[in-house]
């Protein structure tokens, strides 16, 4: 495995991790409760589908794969900008936890784009309309 690779795979689990200790604050209130539910699957889904995509069996099921992991990312991004929007919680952990899901969503974007830009290119799959 490459060093990047490894690198996000080490980024992913501290996310996770720091999510875990978010939603633990989060619980305190009933809203915060059902917030946190949806926060935590998401935001632990990160690292769980990318270490899964590492491991494809083909380029192909890397590309679906890495979709998943741009799903995930981009829904613990809408999770923490509701959270902050509608003031659920005022730990000050949030707003890092925010820059961090987006920088996380976009370099998993951008490595989907670029690998589904690849497997195009080999006629394996339509490429994406953008």
């Amino acid at each position: 495995m490459n060093a990047k690779a490894e690198a996000l795979k080490k980024r992913t689990f501290a996310f996770a991790l720091t999510i875990i200790a978010f939603c633990r604050v989060l619980r305190k209130t009933w809203e915060g409760r059902e917030l946190s539910d949806q926060l935590f699957r998401c935001g632990t889904g990160i690292g769980a589908n990318y270490r899964a995509a590492c491991r494809a069996r083909s380029h192909a099921d890397f590309v679906n794969k890495m979709g998943v992991v741009v799903e995930e990312a981009d829904e613990a991004v809408y999770w923490l900008e509701l959270i902050q929007v509608s003031g659920s919680c005022s730990s000050p952990a949030l707003q890092s936890l925010r820059l961090e899901a987006g920088e996380l969503c976009a370099i998993f974007t951008q490595s989907h784009i670029t690998a589904r830009a690849n497997a195009a290119s080999r006629g394996r799959i339509k490429p994406i309309h953008q």
